[in-house]
């Protein structure tokens, strides 16, 4: 999100103006370990609650799916709103720009069931 909080502004990037830069950009960010798996179940299941979240997750801790969520909310990807304050409860969501790497997400997972196997299953 730019510091005006507009979240439809371009993301800024070191490599702006090379011709190769949004490829980069776009790596950075579905790069990390679990960023596209949290934008994959929030495409999927829509707004959820933390814990929510971490069971759709699986394998994640909370302390790693706390900063996820921090980091894609500062990116503009994740919204984070405060349900109700007692019992604290809080729900992320995809803002329209996490909404738009639908395709990148599904394209990833295609290409994933074209071309991975268990490694128990790999010839010697």
């Amino acid at each position: 999100m730019s510091e005006d909080g507009q979240e439809g502004d371009p993301v800024e990037i070191w490599c702006a103006g090379e011709e190769w830069c949004a490829v980069t950009a776009t790596a950075s960010l579905i790069g990390k370990k679990w960023h596209p798996v949290i934008v994959d179940r929030l495409l999927t299941n829509g707004p959820l609650g933390f814990n929510a979240l971490k069971e759709a997750v699986d394998g994640i801790s909370s302390k790693v799916l706390s900063d996820s969520l921090e980091d894609l909310e500062e990116r503009g990807i994740v919204t984070r709103e405060v349900i109700s304050e007692k019992p604290f409860r809080v729900e992320y969501d995809l803002t329209e720009r996490g909404r738009d790497l639908g395709p990148v997400i599904d394209a990833m997972r295609t290409w994933g069931k074209a071309h991975l196997v268990p490694a128990d299953e790999r010839e010697s």
